[in-house]
């Protein structure tokens, strides 16, 4: 059986629905805190074990062995949360306790890391450990995340007890089905299509940078049934354990997502509206992040992503234009 952390989340649920309806598969138990009433929603589909609480874990650990992994989601992943006990409890020493586990038990391990940690990028965005010290995160979830990288190279250096394999994934941004719930954290795809059925009118951020036009700002946008199946392909198929990019390799502008929705709803680009970004923003913002895969490429992941048109559309069409939009 598979522990699934975060399994109420947009990636986790993913990861769900994937174990379902994917593999056919049942035997897994979901960890997480329903802090919005709508993340019911995102499991109701789902055919599983269990259903357990945060906290309830280490206890359920104890007494159930039969345990063929963890795939860990589970965080505050708000890019905005400024209360560091709050993510030196939930990012950090939670996940110091789940590799402790997964290392004495000998379980294999995933966890979710973060372009987050790359900061501005000045250098770079290699998944490679030995740059890892170079990495200064522009708010305090990407400390949290680069602190427990950090800590796992650590313990590495150290030859202290380590799982029979664990990848920690960095996510770039990850856009799709079941995020309904985040709030201001959920993609400008999702926000982007409120805003029109709302309004009218898409709305961008004017970019602050002169080297990118409004709009022209750079992201690797990848598609959450994408990510979801390179965590799978490294579950079963990859020995080779460490950090790993979950990103398509190829950044695309805000304005390239933008008009990939407008197509979808049949609508010309002049409903594109550029304003002002927020202040608590203007100095924490990457204008430009892209994956190097060659890692995971060079794990055997050999599988097309979807640009942002086929993304898109694909959530559109399946998922937020239907009467349920949930996965």
């Amino acid at each position: 059986m598979i522990i699934l952390t975060g399994g109420a989340g947009m990636i986790g649920s993913m990861i769900a629905w994937h174990l379902n309806t994917i593999l056919n598969k049942k035997q897994f138990v979901i960890v997480d805190e329903f802090l919005v009433p709508e993340q019911e929603k995102n499991i109701s589909k789902r055919d599983f074990i269990d259903l357990i609480g945060k906290n309830e874990l280490p206890n359920y650990l104890k007494s159930n062995s039969q345990i063929e992994a963890i795939i860990h989601m589970g965080a505050i992943s708000a890019t905005t949360e400024n209360n560091f006990n709050n993510l030196l409890k939930s990012n950090i020493r939670y996940s110091q306790f789940l590799w402790d586990w997964a290392s004495a038990n000998q379980v294999p391990l995933i966890y979710a890391s973060s372009a987050a940690t790359y900061g501005n990028g000045e250098f770079g965005y290699k998944d490679n450990s030995d740059a890892l010290l170079n990495y200064k995160p522009l708010n305090a979830y990407g400390y949290s995340k680069h602190f427990f990288d950090m800590w796992v190279q650590n313990q590495l250096q150290q030859n202290l007890p380590k799982p029979p394999k664990w990848f920690g994934l960095k996510f770039f941004n990850v856009y799709g089905p079941n995020e309904y719930h985040k709030g201001r954290m959920a993609s400008v795809v999702y926000h982007a299509f409120n805003q029109f059925k709302k309004d009218g009118e898409v709305r961008l951020f004017k970019s602050k940078n002169p080297e990118y036009k409004d709009g022209m700002q750079l992201r690797d946008f990848i598609y959450v049934k994408d990510a979801v199946r390179c965590i799978f392909h490294l579950l079963e198929s990859s020995n080779k354990s460490g950090l790993y990019n979950i990103g398509t390799g190829q950044a695309q502008s805000f304005k390239d997502l933008a008009n990939a929705l407008l197509i979808n709803l049949k609508e010309p680009d002049s409903h594109i509206k550029y304003v002002d970004m927020p202040k608590d923003l203007e100095n924490k913002y990457q204008y430009y992040t892209e994956a190097d895969i060659k890692q995971l490429r060079n794990s055997g992941y050999d599988l097309k992503f979807n640009n942002l048109l086929e993304g898109v559309s694909d959530y559109v069409q399946n998922y937020l234009l239907q009467p349920d939009q949930y996965a």
